[in-house]
């Protein structure tokens, strides 16, 4: 058999969460590592948007698989949330807007920006392209790699979903130089790190507008989450370039990926698809308006945020 993708709907209220993750683990057939001492959770925190807009994975997805952990996993368990710097996005910002800190507070576990990790440079080549990335060294020691991304449309890449959201972990924070070459990116940077479990949240999906999907998906294999919820964003999974790049590049393989749970087409039929004003659109109109406001008070941190 193949990689198994589970497609769980959450039904009623959100404290049903924890039950349709577990639910989607056991669709996954995904059984937790034994002697498990470190795990990091790598949430998609977009910006400053409430995880509401459908662009920021939901902490209460996040609380969900942290108690999950620990029941799983026996022994004491260092758990971090992590997430790195990105070009207009300060990790320690995010982590307080929209309610990491309150979410570390209750479970008591720690909030760890990636981008002030020790940062080792790896080189891979990709589609006869070499790419180096500073990847964090505590990715590349943990027992136990989480990746918890929300499914977007994006112009550039088509997709943003479990592939998108490791390129989320690279260290350097101007990741925005490596937008020319995306694609190969995305492909490169799971060369190197590879989750152990993907869950996907999509409580609340976006794109023209927010809307509830309550949907939960999992799999150990972050290629076969993307080809699952390519079809569900309405593409077909050969036209995702970077989806071709890693089947290509032997990180991914179709063949044999096996669903369970809910059908695709039930998520499809409702899943709002891009307007007239593009993902990128809009992302250009952020930049340009955030390299103006850094033109003028000379940082792109609203000064609202600072302590």
């Amino acid at each position: 058999m193949g990689n198994i993708v589970s497609i769980v709907r959450v039904k009623g209220s959100a404290e049903n969460v924890g039950r349709s993750i577990l639910e989607a683990l056991e669709l996954a057939e995904f059984r937790f590592p034994s002697a498990v001492k470190s795990v990091a959770i790598k949430p998609n925190l977009a910006y400053y948007w409430d995880a509401a807009t459908g662009y920021t994975t939901d902490p209460r997805v996040v609380a969900a698989i942290i108690d999950i952990v620990r029941e799983k996993c026996s022994g004491e368990v260092d758990i971090k949330v992590v997430e790195a710097d990105a070009s207009a996005m300060r990790t320690k910002y995010a982590f307080k807007v929209l309610g990491y800190e309150k979410l570390a507070e209750e479970k008591k576990v720690e909030l760890f920006n990636l981008s002030k990790d020790v940062l080792e440079e790896k080189t891979v080549q990709v589609d006869k392209r070499e790419i180096t990335f500073k990847v964090p060294q505590s990715l590349l020691n943990v027992d136990l790699f989480i990746n918890v991304p929300k499914l977007k449309l994006m112009r550039v890449v088509k997709i943003t979903c479990a592939m998108k959201n490791i390129f989320g972990c690279i260290g350097k924070p101007r990741k925005v130089v490596y937008h020319p070459i995306l694609n190969e990116a995305v492909v490169g940077i799971n060369k190197i790190l590879r989750p152990n479990l993907t869950v996907v949240e999509g409580l609340v999906a976006s794109d023209r507008f927010p809307i509830k999907l309550n949907l939960i998906m999992a799999s150990a294999d972050p290629f076969s989450v993307d080809w699952i919820a390519s079809q569900i964003m309405g593409y077909k999974p050969s036209s995702v370039k970077f989806l071709k790049i890693a089947m290509k590049e032997k990180i991914g393989n179709p063949e044999g990926i096996v669903t369970r749970g809910e059908s695709i087409k039930e998520f499809a039929k409702i899943f709002p698809r891009e307007g007239l004003i593009s993902t990128s659109s809009l992302w250009n109109l952020q930049f340009c308006l955030l390299k103006a406001y850094k033109k003028i008070v000379g940082d792109i941190i609203p000064p609202m945020f600072e302590e």
